[in-house]
């Protein structure tokens, strides 16, 4: 009446060799370079939608996301990020890209600081001070 299983059951945990593991830091590299590609994107529509190509704030932004798509680079082995094209339009997203720039910058703070990166801890905090600065200053325009 009982029949033994002959089989694997489908729930054991198998350990297959030839499958590679990433470690904790190569994990983090990822994330890194996630948050900051995110943020990369953000800067580059908050450029598009700058007044004047010419404000200093334009060209801040510029050369912020020239130094965040560095900073993918040497965490993705010297590969430069694609860079979607900005959409540019309604200037009423600005508050919510503010907003979302220094989140991003924020997730990268933290993964940057749970890796001891010094290089890109000090960029990410520095656009979390800027988007603080712009969203304050958007507030109060």
């Amino acid at each position: 009446m009982y029949e033994p299983i002959r089989t694997k059951s489908v729930h054991s945990m198998a350990v297959a060799p030839e499958v590679p593991h990433r470690s904790r830091e190569e994990e983090l590299d990822i994330r890194l370079a996630g948050h900051l590609t995110a943020l990369l994107t953000v800067t580059d529509e908050l450029h598009a939608l700058a007044p004047r190509a010419d404000a200093p704030d334009a060209a801040a932004l510029a050369s912020a996301a020239d130094r965040i798509a560095e900073q993918v680079a040497r965490l993705n082995g010297g590969h430069f990020p694609l860079r979607a094209e900005p959409t540019g339009g309604d200037p009423s997203r600005l508050p919510a890209l503010q907003q979302r720039a220094h989140t991003l910058a924020g997730n990268a703070l933290a993964v940057a600081t749970s890796r001891d990166d010094t290089a890109a801890m000090a960029l990410a905090s520095e656009r979390m001070e800027a988007h603080t600065t712009a969203t304050r200053d958007l507030a109060t325009a």
